[in-house]
């Protein structure tokens, strides 16, 4: 019987225990602040006992490429260097971190925020190929701004060492595994969805662009661990191409044989939805006079910026809360690779993870609750199966990240929830003062 509480080694390195905080959005940026922010954020997460720490998006190559304001570049190895005061504090309290790396490609704010495309007019799109049908309507409609540059071949080739060059620096800074964002529509997710890539090189095969990506970090970080997510589209409207679940399993096997070191799969969409954030419609987040003149800004007008509230809100009864919404597509991926596979999406009890480990995958990661408790790890690990999560899945959280204010919950009844728990010493761990630094084989 697989507990939460075991250890678990991926690729060489012995992670205590299977609870991951999953990649979340920090908004720290690249300021003179940034570091400090990172502390705050993913401290509390590893002083309470979360055996691996995912740092959220960080983008390989600048300018542009962000999916939301105030991510973090990780292209300057001078500041990358600075991050080891990061990696050297979770490392304080005995648990390991990984640095996500992505490009935003087609879901980059310069599609999207208007108010960044209007103070950056000259930034493009990477862009897999030429825009598909549906983008290309939602561009002569104003929807959305176009103004891709697809990627020749030896263009492809040097975004991918970009990727490994962010990954030689975040090594030197003490990360202890590489996490390549390759699902939510990101360039990664571009490259193997069909929906995106209709190349006529060798990187019509998605999958070979992660190949070359994993060489580029292998040749430039070493054997540092190496995980990746993987999208399965199955969210995507009818008619659409897209990758279903058994292409995403062959994917995964492909992945796994040719050197990644742990997986992760996850359900979505080809468009940047809320099918990534299951839930409920964030009625209090889009009310919030704080944030009105953000949304104003980033959608370009009060008028646009009602009609993304109502998609929203049609997309809440399409996308509502499902726990544990990967358990399906983990399953079966694990039962065709030798390697970790990691599970999160909807996870919100001990007793949904109990039923999770060794069945359909080897770790879960949690998201969105961190944001409640960002110390959750001391209420869970070495808990009953009763125990819950406060977070009600509700984005208050997430909506308000769009005007780039780093996400925190801001939903009443959870919160007073987290207070009551914290003055009952909940989060409070005994052996916080004696972690070990993690171990690699």
């Amino acid at each position: 019987m697989v507990r939460l509480e075991d250890p678990l080694d991926i690729g060489g390195l012995t992670v205590p225990n299977r609870l991951y905080r999953a990649p979340l959005l920090e908004c720290a940026g690249n300021g003179a602040g940034a570091v400090d922010a990172l502390v705050s954020h993913l401290e509390p997460a590893a002083a309470a006992g979360a055996g691996l720490l995912c740092q959220g998006a960080t983008i390989v190559r600048g300018p542009g490429g962000c999916a939301a304001p105030n991510m973090t570049y990780v292209d300057d190895p001078d500041f990358v260097s600075r991050l080891s005061e990061l990696t050297e504090t979770v490392h304080d309290h005995g648990s390991t971190i990984a640095i996500q790396l992505e490009h935003g490609g087609l879901r980059s704010m310069e599609t999207w925020h208007a108010g960044y495309r209007a103070e950056h007019p000259d930034y493009q799109q990477l862009a897999v190929s030429p825009l598909p049908p549906l983008l290309s309507l939602a561009d002569r409609l104003g929807i959305l701004s176009y103004d891709p540059v697809v990627m020749s071949t030896e263009e492809v080739y040097d975004l991918a060492a970009d990727f490994g060059r962010a990954a030689g620096y975040a090594v030197d800074a003490g990360y202890d595994a590489v996490h390549v964002a390759g699902a939510n529509m990101g360039i990664v997710h571009q490259f193997l969805s069909p929906f995106y890539n209709r190349r006529k090189d060798e990187f019509a095969d998605g999958v070979r662009f992660l190949e070359v990506v994993h060489d580029e970090i292998r040749d430039r970080a070493g054997d540092v661990p190496l995980l990746t997510k993987v999208p399965a589209e199955t969210e995507a409207p009818p008619g659409v191409p897209r990758l279903t679940s058994r292409e995403t399993v062959h994917v995964c096997r492909r992945l796994a044989d040719y050197g990644y070191d742990a997986l992760v799969p996850v359900t979505g969409s080809v468009f940047w939805d809320a099918s990534i954030v299951r839930g409920a419609f964030p009625e209090q987040a889009w009310r919030d006079d704080r944030f009105h003149d953000g949304y104003v800004e980033a959608f370009g007008g009060r008028l646009r910026a009602a009609l993304v509230v109502l998609g929203n809100w049609l997309e809440s009864f399409v996308y509502d809360f499902e726990p544990a919404w990967n358990a399906g597509i983990c399953r079966a991926v694990r039962r065709t690779v030798d390697v970790p596979v990691l599970a999160e999406g909807g996870i919100r009890t001990r007793g949904e993870i109990d039923r999770l480990l060794g069945h359909s995958c080897d770790m879960v990661g949690m998201g969105r609750p961190f944001y409640a408790e960002p110390r959750l790890p001391a209420r869970l690990l070495g808990s009953t199966p009763e125990t819950s999560v406060v977070c009600a899945s509700c984005n208050n959280c997430t909506v308000p990240q769009v005007t780039g204010v780093g996400g925190v919950c801001r939903t009443p009844d959870v919160l007073r929830k987290a207070g009551r728990l914290r003055r009952d010493g909940a989060y409070e761990r005994p052996d916080e003062c004696e972690g070990s630094p993690p171990s690699r084989e």
